[in-house]
């Protein structure tokens, strides 16, 4: 089979190194998104910054759908941690993902799920999860990888309380602004998807003063794995 792989990252920091990996043939600019088109290693990809929360991730996926006939989407970055086993520096790569911020519970939905869709968790591509888990096996990266939720929603998770909040609806591993806006437009779209995130915070507020340092290793940390599952397809 033949893969064309849209790898979406929400800011600057989680893409840059990807793009200067690839061979780039092509570039579109639309809906104030950068498109890069080409191949790392033997693979065809498509390679953008969507920006940051679940509306621009979910349009970014619309267009590498319509405009590049992707086959497959991986949303790379950072994300802070919801489950205490997880620290700074480790890996999640989605099982399923979920919107925590949704709540349509007063007319007797789930917290989560969308209404008069049925939908709550968004599952994620088992091939993928599985190649990612190769990729990760073969590297030499100094974190763990998990498995597991990812939860999603349009607030940057800095409170231990609404942290907690959010575990104990959810049972997710991390806590980020894109995942589930991605998930979402994959599945309307019928392409498979998973979501990689490394952990730059605890999502409690601790180290902020640290938080930058963080992020940009994990963003970074996230985007190499990525590269390394590419090029071993």
């Amino acid at each position: 089979m033949s893969y064309k792989i849209g790898i979406i990252g929400a800011m600057e920091i989680e893409v840059e190194s990807l793009k200067k990996e690839m061979t780039v043939s092509k570039t579109l600019t639309k809906a104030n998104m950068v498109f890069n088109e080409g191949k790392i290693g033997n693979t065809d990809v498509v390679v953008v910054k969507s920006g940051v929360c679940k509306v621009n991730a979910a349009l970014c996926v619309q267009i590498l759908v319509d405009d590049f006939n992707v086959t497959h989407v991986i949303n790379t970055g950072a994300a802070g941690s919801l489950d205490a086993k997880i620290d700074i520096g480790d890996f999640v790569v989605s099982t399923d993902v979920v919107y925590h911020d949704v709540d349509a519970t007063l007319f007797g939905y789930k917290k989560g799920e969308i209404p008069q869709t049925g939908l709550r968790e968004f599952p994620a591509d088992k091939w993928m999860i599985e190649n990612i888990k190769k990729a990760a096996a073969g590297a030499n990266i100094t974190g763990k990888l998990w498995d597991g939720r990812v939860c999603s929603g349009d607030q940057f998770i800095s409170d231990s309380a609404v942290k907690d909040e959010i575990k104990k609806e959810f049972d997710g591993l991390c806590c980020e602004m894109e995942g589930a806006g991605i998930a979402q437009a994959c599945l309307l779209n019928k392409i498979p998807f998973v979501i990689l995130r490394a952990i730059s915070d605890k999502a409690d507020g601790s180290d902020i003063m640290d938080y930058q340092d963080f992020e940009d290793k994990a963003a970074a940390d996230s985007a190499a794995l990525t590269e390394r599952f590419i090029k071993g397809l």
